[in-house]
């Protein structure tokens, strides 16, 4: 890779594939707790562990879930569903204690109440489905209204530590738990973007296609929706089960959907496929998939379809995924990355669509 097209805000880069038997497969999750690692390697159908920060292009993991081992790959191992299998994991959430991960195409969110500590270890508890064994949409399958009890493809996790919140994304809404399940199939406490569990239609000011959450400590939650191409703030968590977003992010309005805004260059406003944010010290990165790169708000936005301060992943901030330094390949920058993670000056990022985890310091 050409470290030189992040950008003059990062400093000492380095690429980091997994395991060196069997790399990374469009991994789509990171995740970093107690110097943990954790990575969902997404396109392999399984998650990894590692107990330190990898420092090398290729370290094998302590824990891989999902698979007996590296060289396994299958969805749900090749196998039926069970609570030792995963099918797309994409989100992932830890405290350094409890490990919460979507799994995605099996419709459910699996908790472990402690860190596994070996390979292919059984999930404790399952939400979005009644039992281990089963993993249709809503539980009953496609076209069937969702309850406080499902989930439809279920791409993005976050806990402060008490409290979750699911990003449901094919129900295109957000569940809150007032506390971490530690019971299967348990019903959720409030929906964030519809009146009620069981409603399926949506509106423009609700989140459309949510992939991510996050909240600070703030209690300012910042959401993913893709499919508008924007990120919706709200100054404080508990008021999104009853308003709008206070802060649109990459649209001018809740009824503007432009990828780019209908421009042929993205700009220091615009997003293409947005699957991620994290917060940092007192701004917002933002993970602008589409145009691979990320953006930097040095303070949370108080004005809608608000400007960023800098770029990462490109040399400025209107050149998108096709340029020339992915003429000839995408290896040289990012291309696609879907998730981020912050821990303390580091920033790792899940670069999905060169297979690998891009990890590098910031400067800001």
């Amino acid at each position: 890779m050409n470290f030189e097209t992040l950008g003059p805000h990062v400093t000492n880069s380095y690429v980091f594939k997994g395991s060196e038997k069997m790399p990374f497969l469009a991994p789509r999750g990171v995740f970093v707790a107690n110097d943990y690692l954790f990575v969902s390697d997404t396109g392999r159908n399984r998650v990894f562990i590692w107990t330190t920060l990898p420092t090398s292009e290729y370290q094998e993991p302590d824990i891989v879930l999902g698979q007996s081992d590296v060289s396994e790959t299958g969805r749900n191992s090749g196998g039926m569903v069970s609570a030792k299998t995963l099918q797309y994991p994409s989100g992932i959430w830890s405290d350094g204690k409890k490990l919460v991960v979507g799994d995605a195409w099996n419709h459910r969110v699996l908790i472990w109440h402690s860190i596994p500590t070996s390979n292919r270890q059984a999930a404790d508890v399952v939400l979005g489905q009644p039992d281990f064994e089963s993993n249709e949409p809503n539980v009953k399958g496609i076209g069937n209204n969702p309850t406080a009890k499902t989930l439809n493809w279920p791409y993005g996790v976050f806990s402060d530590g008490t409290h979750l919140w699911i990003a449901d994304t094919g129900n295109r809404r957000i569940l809150f738990y007032n506390e971490i399940p530690t019971s299967s199939y348990a019903s959720a406490d409030k929906v964030i973007g519809k009146p009620n569990f069981t409603t399926r239609d949506y509106e423009n000011n609700e989140p459309i296609w949510p992939y991510s959450v996050k909240v600070n400590a703030k209690m300012e939650m910042v959401v993913a929706d893709t499919q508008f191409y924007r990120n919706l703030v709200w100054n404080n968590a508990n008021e999104a089960f009853s308003k709008p977003a206070d802060i649109l992010i990459g649209q001018n309005d809740f009824d503007a959907c432009g990828q780019n805004q209908f421009g042929l260059f993205p700009s220091p406003k615009s997003l293409n496929w947005t699957y991620d944010a994290c917060f940092y010290k007192d701004g917002l990165l933002v993970n602008d998939t589409g145009n691979s790169r990320i953006l930097w708000f040095d303070k949370i936005p108080i004005e809608q379809n608000a400007e960023a301060i800098a770029v990462i992943g490109k040399r400025d901030f209107k050149t998108g995924s096709e340029n020339k330094e992915t003429l000839n390949g995408t290896s040289s920058s990012l291309y696609w990355p879907f998730s981020i993670i912050t821990a303390a000056n580091k920033l790792i990022i899940a670069d999905t669509g060169n297979h690998r985890v891009v990890i590098t310091e910031l400067k800001f």
